[in-house]
């Protein structure tokens, strides 16, 4: 019984394995990382990315690279720890094995949504005495659930190194995924480490890699079929936080055509626009927009939430006229 219970789990993992990483499985995933519109719409990630890095003043972007190397510390510290015990690897591995594929892309975009939101904050104008928030995989992945898709991420990475490797048994994941790691290190030390400009260099490609893998996932895992063309509602945390001002009269509520008269508290959206407290939560109960201006609030669904940064960074980038902090590439 033992034998057949080893040997049904290890083609299990096989079959876990193929249908995450086999770029040539069933709907040829290495065909979509490889087609021309793909690579276009990954190098447009990096494009925003480093436009919006280059508007940021001296100040800020230094703090911005200390934020991103903490991080990055951190990653390495939970990824040595998953390698260097034989236990915690193994049940990191059978949770990641139980995930369906779009839960695993959900994982990811989670994970790219905490590197969004730390380079938001600094485009938000907040200098280093403002604390940047909680990292989002922290606050809001459990720790099983971080570990998990620390693992994913390298062992995609391996993978695309060299695909050769993964074809031993997953028993011997661990020791290839240490040997790797390890040389890693020691080509970064041999440089004498990051400077900040790799750092920055090192976020831009994380967050390429991460959307990539985000967007050819859910093409073949089906997770977002049905979801396109379908708004989505505000968040909680977004509609609590928006402010209450007095209506100075004479204006309208779009949404019930009425009178906002003078001295009644309305609430105001991030762009200006008034409505009745009753009207504007009700259009937020089904939507993020602003019904004036289609200005996008922050959502709970993380697909359309990176979506939302990521023009917010092409908006800012885009006005920047090339920037002027370009001496970290």
């Amino acid at each position: 019984m033992i034998v057949v219970r080893k040997s049904c789990s290890l083609r299990s993992n096989n079959f876990f394995f193929s249908r995450v990483l086999n770029y040539n499985n069933s709907l040829h995933i290495h065909t979509l990382l490889n087609d021309p519109t793909m690579a276009n719409y990954i190098n447009s990630t990096h494009t925003i990315i480093m436009a919006a890095l280059s508007t940021l003043p001296s100040s800020h972007l230094s703090h911005l690279t200390h934020s991103i190397s903490t991080v990055f510390h951190h990653h390495l510290r939970r990824l040595s720890a998953l390698l260097s015990s034989p236990t915690l690897f193994s049940l990191t591995l059978r949770h990641l094995h139980s995930l369906s594929l779009h839960h695993k892309s959900l994982l990811i975009a989670r994970h790219l949504l905490s590197s969004l939101t730390l380079l938001k904050h600094f485009m938000q104008n907040n200098g280093p005495e403002t604390p940047p928030p909680l990292l989002y995989s922290a606050a809001c992945m459990r720790l099983r659930d971080l570990d998990a898709v620390l693992l994913l991420l390298l062992l995609c990475e391996l993978h695309q190194h060299d695909r050769e490797l993964l074809d031993s048994p997953p028993s011997s994941w661990r020791a290839i995924l240490c040997d790797y790691v390890s040389k890693s290190m020691l080509r970064l030390s041999s440089f004498g480490g990051c400077s900040s400009g790799e750092v920055l260099i090192q976020y831009i490609e994380s967050v390429g890699r991460s959307w990539n893998l985000v967007n050819v996932m859910g093409l073949i895992g089906g997770g977002g079929e049905g979801k396109e063309g379908r708004e989505a509602a505000a968040s909680v945390a977004a509609v609590v936080a928006l402010p209450t001002v007095e209506a100075s009269g004479g204006g309208e509520c779009v949404i019930c055509k009425e009178e906002m008269k003078k001295g009644r508290e309305v609430c105001e959206l991030p762009c200006r626009h008034m409505f009745h407290w009753m009207c504007i939560l009700r259009w937020l109960k089904k939507r993020n927009t602003c019904p004036c201006c289609r200005h996008r609030l922050p959502t709970d669904d993380v697909r359309r939430e990176i979506d939302r940064l990521l023009e917010d960074f092409a908006k800012i980038g885009g006005g920047a006229g090339g920037g002027s902090n370009r001496e970290w590439l």
